[in-house]
């Protein structure tokens, strides 16, 4: 089942997002070669802005990838490529759209201007930690893309807020309001968004519930953050790693996300 290109896929989430690749090696085996695919995929674009110092350089990256979705899309045959040979093989011509809105997103991180407003921010999160959670839950089995992205933005201002050190050292703006009430409020939005999802939970199928997985611990980092927004900058945000492994486990042996 995995080939060479699958295997390349496995090993670059495991070096770049080791918790995803938890999360794929606790889903049952058939699902993970879409997983590791979709993932993959995610670093890219998430690494693309960042190739070079030059704007029009890391334009040209992200754009590549946005090429790469309209070949999916179209059904036809897909460029050469470590992760887009595979991606093309299993992810359905439906839902490859949203890898346009995935990059398009991205061009943010090229730039160093602010969010515009709170839309504008919860548009990059939709696009970004939604467009990957839907492709995934979509592509395993039968599930509302309401609950899924609901769910999605709380990991993604999870994520959102671990990240936040790293980009301020490379001088983005990545918060409307930095002041310990508006990380509060960021937090509860994103817990009230997971809520939404868990009370809609049976409008998710098993298969399509382990793309879900991925955010096992978003949580307990939101309700970190709402506590002790100190955290954020400090980079202190996370569960100890027995924490992350247990809860992991459990869920997965229950298929509860």
């Amino acid at each position: 089942m995995f080939d060479d290109d699958l295997t390349s896929c496995a090993e670059l989430v495991q070096k770049g997002d080791p918790d995803r690749f938890m999360a794929v090696m606790a889903a049952p085996t058939e699902a993970r070669p879409l997983l590791f695919a979709l993932y993959a995929l995610n670093i890219e674009l998430a690494r693309a802005p960042w190739a070079s110092q030059e704007s029009m350089i890391a334009e040209m990256r992200v754009q590549w990838w946005r090429d790469i979705g309209a070949e999916i899309a179209q059904g036809g045959p897909v460029r050469r490529h470590t992760v887009a040979t595979p991606l093309g093989r299993l992810l359905p011509a439906e839902l490859a759209g949203h890898i346009d809105a995935m990059a398009e997103a991205r061009r943010w991180d090229i730039y160093t201007d602010p969010f515009e407003d709170e839309a504008a921010f919860d548009r990059y999160i939709d696009a970004t930690s939604g467009g990957v959670m839907w492709m995934a839950a979509a592509s395993l089995g039968q599930a509302d893309e309401a609950v899924v992205r609901n769910f999605a933005y709380g990991l993604g201002v999870a994520n959102w807020f671990k990240a936040i050190p790293e980009l301020v050292a490379h001088k983005r703006i990545p918060l409307l309001d930095g002041t310990p009430e508006g990380l509060r409020q960021l937090a509860r939005r994103g817990l009230d968004r997971i809520q939404q999802a868990e009370r809609r939970r049976a409008e998710i199928s098993k298969e399509a519930g382990v793309a879900l997985l991925s955010g096992w611990q978003a949580k307990a980092i939101l309700r970190q953050a709402l506590q002790e927004p100190d955290r954020i900058a400090e980079g202190r945000l996370g569960q100890s790693e027995f924490r992350r492994r247990i809860g992991l486990i459990w869920r997965a042996g229950c298929r509860r996300w």
